[in-house]
């Protein structure tokens, strides 16, 4: 019933002239996210609900907070990028956007509650906030991880995107929880922006609490209260991910023995440094960075291997200025690049590639615009640039943009089934097949 209230409210909005629309848009969204929550009875009030914004790093941290909370003994629900889980019966998140609908999500937070589960853990989105998706979910914790421009075009400027996630924070004032904790990631800028926002309690946590922490190629060793933990995650922006979990999880009064086996058990996150294996002697490493500030990143991670990089850019018909510094960027980082398709939508795939390519000044890249043939060359490199250095793991294939996305989005609403990797585990099984 819910599922048809919503389709009759889209075919509405269809229906009005888009200046018309326009106008009346912020009541518009208001008026439904009040509708969703009215139909779901307020489902928030009645269990804990963790939610997690920010620019990088809300998927992970919200898979880390739900490692540590079931380590605890709760039963938990998880709405992120990757998936949605209620308890033990998780599926794919397939919708191409990481937050849920007004409806869907409260769908969702009913269903916890209906499960007896202990905690909602959720990642918010400032495009979420700009459609009041995040209304009348009453939070008893916002983590910040931190903030860099993306969605510059859907929100007008780096200013309104900013806005856009503070107004999560300033959401927390309408939450009716006894305790509202604030926790903010003290190393970013603008995290006095939402410690700033009305909360019972704020927490700040930092990389110097980690210290001395080894970041190595397999993974990270650090210090919490005086005993080192290793972690299988790679790069330091995963263990900005982890101090932001401890510092959740801690929130809760998870302890700190629960804590660490959590860290010490969690193995990986899909799409994320996600590691494909078949037996080769060289790596391949699917990553979901699409912004410069987390191609950047996820680069850092491989500062000593042959890089050889798959990426697409950006998505088509939007965030058009950051093709050039995705370029850019790999120009710096990487020995070899392939440029290929990724989600074109309704813009002509040669020039998203074309812009990207405007970027690198100091490498030839390749253009490969079908992606599994990108992939399957990237592949064929690695292993012989090994070959020639005859050391292992001296090479890596780096194939970025996608991460766990289930399409390649095309023009006219076209979906194509699609996953990094797979294709990159199948291409790489047949290749290690031959010989």
């Amino acid at each position: 019933m819910a599922t048809m209230l919503d389709s009759i409210l889209q075919k509405v909005r269809r229906a009005i002239p888009a200046p018309v629309f326009n106008f009346f848009n912020p009541a518009y969204h208001w008026t439904l996210a009040l509708l969703a929550a009215i139909w779901y009875r307020f489902p928030s009030r009645q269990i804990k609900v963790i939610a997690v914004t920010g620019t990088k790093g809300k998927s992970s941290t919200v898979e880390l907070v739900n490692a540590m909370l079931e380590e605890g003994g709760y039963k938990t629900v998880v709405s992120d990028t990757i998936r949605f889980k209620v308890g033990d019966h998780s599926r794919p998140n397939l919708y191409k956007m990481s937050m849920p609908g007004r409806f869907a999500a409260q769908r969702l937070i009913r269903k916890a509650v209906s499960a007896g589960c202990h905690y909602v853990v959720m990642e918010m989105t400032s495009q979420g906030a700009l459609l009041y998706r995040h209304r009348w979910i009453e939070l008893d914790v916002l983590v910040f991880t931190n903030l860099s421009p993306e969605h510059i075009e859907a929100h007008g400027s780096y200013e309104n995107y900013v806005a856009s996630k503070v107004s999560i924070a300033r959401n927390m004032r309408r939450s009716g929880k006894p305790e509202r904790i604030i926790i903010a990631n003290a190393d970013d800028e603008k995290s006095d922006l939402f410690l700033a926002c009305t909360a019972e309690k704020k927490i700040t946590y930092s990389i110097h609490d980690a210290e001395p922490y080894t970041i190595k190629d397999h993974g990270i060793e650090f210090n919490f209260e005086g005993r080192i933990v290793r972690s299988r995650l790679s790069g330091l922006f995963n263990l900005y991910n982890i101090m932001a979990a401890i510092a959740a999880a801690r929130s809760q009064n998870i302890s700190n023995n629960d804590i660490v086996r959590a860290i010490e058990r969690f193995d990986a996150i899909p799409g994320r440094v996600q590691k494909i294996e078949a037996g080769q002697n060289f790596q391949v490493v699917v990553d979901y960075a699409h912004t410069p500030d987390s191609l950047e990143k996820f680069y850092s991670v491989f500062p000593s291997t042959k890089n050889i990089c798959v990426l697409g850019g950006t998505g088509g018909g939007r965030d058009s200025w950051k093709r050039g510094e995705m370029g850019r960027i790999a120009d710096a980082h990487c020995d070899e690049i392939i440029l290929t398709d990724e989600d074109p939508y309704d813009e002509n795939p040669g020039q998203i590639v074309n812009d990207v390519a405007a970027g690198i000044t100091k490498h030839k890249p390749t253009v490969i615009m079908d992606r599994r043939e990108a992939i399957r060359e990237a592949i064929r490199r690695a292993a012989a640039a090994t070959a020639l250095v005859a050391a292992k793991s001296s090479s890596a294939v780096l194939i970025t943009g996608k991460g766990t996305d289930p399409y390649i989005m095309g023009p006219r609403g076209t979906k194509t089934p699609w996953s990094d990797a797979d294709v990159a585990q199948e291409e790489l099984e047949k290749f290690v097949a031959a010989g």
